[in-house]
């Protein structure tokens, strides 16, 4: 239950009194069990985590449900019992300094929070990754308590909350005469936060003057690659894109034309009619490319002028397992769940990407957007990021806001406004401190017509990405052992006393 409680804390709920009683709980039931029960019992808080907060990803089986229906419980399921290992992971790191050290109080409370972020760490990287519902995104709504992440990212601020959230189980825990020392920090923690999160935010930052035009074509996943829609969704996107009102980049989410468009001269030929004077395309689209070996395939962002000509483009790095490509192909048996005539392959990485009369741009195509740190060029800093994606897969679920989650606090990392294009919704832009400046919902077609935001200078996780939180936690610590130190010696003067 308490596992399950910390989905409750994330969008589109964001209950953050949740977050205190979820880690409590935790911190409470493990701190007198042996390491092989924390394991089990951290598992267990990882299974009710993950079974409710990634069950979306039941909707994308149900696309082709002849197919791939039968699977979806078990898909769902298996994948959670195997993140949960992260959580149990960390319970376990928990238990065994708990029992050899014997700690307790605000050092038991750090110490926990120390495992928990590193158990979030490892489930970021470890097999590709899997850094989705950080425990720092129960802050995504609350404008000054999000703003560290400029400074620590998301694991660190995930490290913060975790700690503060199990500052009330050690008040519960700790002797009478300690708890006032838990409280006293609790309210320091929460307002050095809250404060420098409102420093942060009265720092102005006007909009550009680069006019934006999103579309959010509204085409449902199964109707996409259906023998004849491409026509169809192609008017659809040309007539949503000619509105009245002036716009200098048009974007199109990911995948929007459901064919190779570099390839089909008419339909580049057609985008003259909603791209005059100067103006640019943006667009996700296929791609293939002929080599010795056979033909490759991409998932790509493109850029288009007015004469139909592509620009620049760049290609999705980080792609989705069982959705994008199959791991150990020929030894798993199992088939991709999109459509297409072949696995895709994986591009260079994040890159930034010169726009004639545009600001440079960095790309992150949909699942890209969940990883801290692994978004933008650390050799060439964009003013932007554009997040193409097609959330169609989800349906109507808590997944779409999720991922729009994620979107934010990578604004909020880098200082870097994100513009995300999705087909089915939640299209938005959103600005370099985190806040949604326009959005579209879920289920609806239009378009978004706003300016540009404007990029802060470059924050200090995105310089140094995560070695921040590191150093964050190495100062937590230091000053956790200064205290005891410092403590330790006043008792030793009281006990002895210099005679006069």
């Amino acid at each position: 239950m308490a596992g399950g409680l910390t989905v409750l804390t994330l969008p589109p709920f964001s209950w953050i009194i949740a977050v205190p009683v979820a880690f409590s709980a935790l911190f409470l039931v493990l701190m007198q069990v042996s390491t092989a029960r924390a394991f089990v019992i951290g598992w267990i808080f990882g299974m009710g985590q993950f079974l409710f907060g990634i069950s979306w990803i039941a909707e994308s089986f149900y696309v082709d449900s002849e197919r791939f229906g039968a699977l979806a419980i078990p898909a769902v399921a298996g994948l959670s019992a195997g993140l949960a290992i992260f959580p149990a992971i960390a319970a376990m790191l928990f238990a065994t300094v708990m029992q050899r050290r014997a700690v307790g109080g605000i050092t038991a409370g750090l110490l926990l929070a120390t495992c928990w972020v590193a158990a979030e760490w490892l489930r970021g990287h470890v097999l590709t990754g899997f850094p989705w519902n950080l425990a720092a995104y129960a802050l995504v709504e609350h404008a000054p308590l999000r703003q560290p992440a400029a400074w620590v990212g998301s694991y660190g601020l995930g490290f913060v909350t975790v700690f503060i959230s199990i500052l009330p189980g050690v008040f519960i825990a700790a002797a009478p005469n300690s708890r006032a020392a838990v409280l006293a920090l609790f309210a320091v923690a929460v307002t050095v936060i809250w404060g420098g999160g409102v420093l942060r935010l009265n720092q102005n930052v006007p909009p550009t003057d680069i006019a934006l035009r999103i579309v959010q074509g509204n085409v449902p996943q199964v109707e996409k690659w259906a023998p004849g829609s491409r026509e169809r969704t192609l008017e659809k996107y040309l007539g949503l894109s000619a509105q009245p009102g002036r716009f200098d980049l048009l974007l199109w989410p990911e995948t929007a034309f459901p064919g190779f468009l570099d390839e089909d001269a008419l339909a580049r030929r057609r985008l003259s009619t909603v791209l005059p004077d100067g103006r640019i395309l943006l667009t996700g689209v296929p791609d293939r490319v002929e080599r010795d070996g056979g033909t490759r395939y991409f998932n790509t962002v493109q850029v288009y002028d007015g004469s139909g000509e592509i620009l620049t483009g760049y290609a999705k790095h980080h792609l989705v397992p069982f959705g994008e490509y199959v791991p150990l192909k020929g030894w798993l048996p199992f088939e991709r769940l999109a459509e297409g005539l072949g696995d895709f392959t994986p591009g260079p990485g994040p890159r930034t990407l010169a726009i004639p009369g545009a600001p440079l741009v960095a790309v992150a195509i949909c699942y890209e957007i969940i990883f801290p740190g692994q978004v933008v060029d650390d050799l060439f800093r964009p003013d932007w990021i554009f997040n193409a994606t097609n959330d169609a897969w989800f349906g109507a679920s808590i997944g779409p806001e999720q991922h729009l989650a994620s979107a934010r606090m990578r604004a909020v990392e880098e200082g870097l406004p994100v513009v995300r294009a999705a087909n089915t919704g939640i299209s938005a832009i959103i600005d370099a401190n985190g806040e949604i400046v326009a959005r579209l919902d879920t289920g609806r077609t239009d378009v978004i017509n706003e300016s540009l935001p404007a990029a802060r200078t470059a924050t200090p996780y995105g310089r140094f990405g995560d070695w921040t939180f590191l150093s964050l936690i190495c100062a937590a610590w230091t000053l956790r052992f200064a205290f005891g130190l410092a403590k330790q010696r006043h008792k030793s003067v009281k006990t002895n006393p210099k005679e006069p």
